[in-house]
């Protein structure tokens, strides 16, 4: 069993007034963190790590990932489906995309995401990159998976990394499969997105019939599933928290009627600004969006921003994901989720740390197993050069990884040029 003294770093812990602690050494033990101490404490037996003054804290956790995408910019729309269906065509293609994806979290894992929750992935094989990495075969992040979303004929995803229901029989047929597959969660397609929408002003046209949203939640529900829904629009957002959903992921401008609803059903918002980003703020000679595409990218930004500060005014949870793979997304960067949370809602960056590392660890119900540098956690923890307190980019290049106590030292991500020459602008 592996011990680590995590020695001379300034420490992070995490939580919502934290500030930097001096002096005291990160014991761990295995998969945990034994206890935390006075530098002064005698530390034989222990693999001391010098942090040379660094500061250390929770590694980061990621709500509202797709595994079986890297971000690369499109020139032009493609038929997501017609591609899914070629790649599981043939047991060759197959295994590629199970390695893609495999690669994709290990990814995740070297920029400082220890913990990510996939939302619609390519069959099941977010759950078998999972169970492997829990069974030691390879480092990565700890999953917390739904595998395929449930969408419908012409819903959003529909066919790629969500199957598509053509009745409420069949996507309780879904949710099953799920369990038998022991799916952490349920994820739900029920409006459209701004690449689904055909016209001006209309991204999150309501696609799944209310009916259906509150058969497949009361049965996920019974089975122990928490239900993630897609929804982009002010009526998506009513329909699925009237019906149960758990999380509204992105999110649109909320009415009254909307907060009180995410109270009553103690729902929580995932706010994702970076994949709406692009499209909204490039020039579309950068986004190689339409016209069309355009407006409703800004329309959707502007409601995720609003859906978000409301709910932060009204005491609604609120959680990060940055939506990994989509166009211009890619698995590395979910520190820029931060500074956008700063820049365009107004967070600081001690509630932005403390949002992508314990609370996100609260929402996805894992607060007592991760998520702060506290005694008793599991070894989950990042070192960067500098404060993030003062400088969220310092999060761009992490110095040491540490997952369930596996370290990983000098991690060195690959970047893709054209995402930081055109992203960095808009921190």
């Amino acid at each position: 069993m592996k011990q680590y003294a995590l020695r001379n770093g300034i420490i992070l812990d995490g939580t919502r007034d934290m500030e930097p602690v001096f002096g005291r050494t990160i014991l761990v033990k295995g998969r945990k963190i034994e206890d935390i101490v006075d530098d002064k404490t005698d530390v034989s037996g222990y693999e001391v790590i010098d942090l040379n003054g660094r500061y250390v804290m929770p590694g980061l956790i990621n709500m509202h990932v797709h595994l079986a995408g890297n971000g690369k910019p499109q020139k032009k729309q493609r038929d997501n489906t017609k591609l899914v269906n070629l790649i599981f065509s043939n047991p060759v293609s197959g295994r590629v995309a199970y390695h893609l994806v495999r690669n994709y979290a290990q990814i995740e894992l070297i920029s400082g995401v220890t913990t990510i929750r996939t939302v619609g992935g390519l069959k099941d094989l977010d759950s078998r990159v999972r169970d492997e990495i829990n069974a030691g075969k390879y480092a990565g992040p700890r999953i917390l998976c739904s595998n395929e979303g449930i969408s419908v004929p012409g819903g959003h995803m529909a066919g790629s990394v969500a199957i598509v229901a053509q009745n409420i029989e069949e996507a309780i047929r879904q949710v099953d499969h799920l369990c038998d597959k022991k799916a952490d969660l349920v994820k739900l397609m029920i409006t459209g997105g701004v690449m689904d929408a055909k016209e001006k002003g209309t991204p999150g046209e309501m696609k799944m019939d209310p009916e259906m949203i509150r058969a497949v939640c009361d049965h996920a529900h019974k089975k122990g599933f928490k239900v993630a829904a897609h929804v982009e629009s002010p009526e998506g957002v009513r329909q699925a928290l009237k019906n149960g959903v758990d999380s509204i992921e992105h999110g649109a401008a909320p009415d009254e009627e909307i907060i009180e609803l995410f109270k009553k059903r103690n729902a929580f918002l995932i706010t994702t600004l970076s994949p709406a980003l692009p499209y909204a703020l490039f020039d579309r000679s950068v986004s190689n969006a339409s016209e069309v595409e355009q407006y409703n990218g800004n329309v959707v930004f502007e409601g995720i921003i609003n859906c978000c500060k409301e709910a932060l005014k009204n005491g609604v949870p609120v959680g990060l994901g940055n939506d990994v793979g989509c166009p211009w997304v890619s698995q590395y960067d979910f520190w820029r989720e931060l500074v956008y949370f700063t820049k365009y809602v107004g967070a600081t960056n001690k509630q932005a740390l403390h949002t992508a590392t314990l609370n996100n660890a609260i929402l996805a119900g894992i607060g007592d197993v991760t998520g702060s540098i506290e005694k008793g956690k599991e070894a989950d923890i990042i070192v960067t050069d500098g404060n993030p307190l003062e400088d969220l980019t310092t999060l761009r290049n992490v110095r040491m990884v540490m997952a369930a106590g596996r370290l990983l030292r000098d991690p060195v991500v690959k970047r893709k040029a054209i995402l930081d020459e055109n992203l960095d602008r808009y921190l």
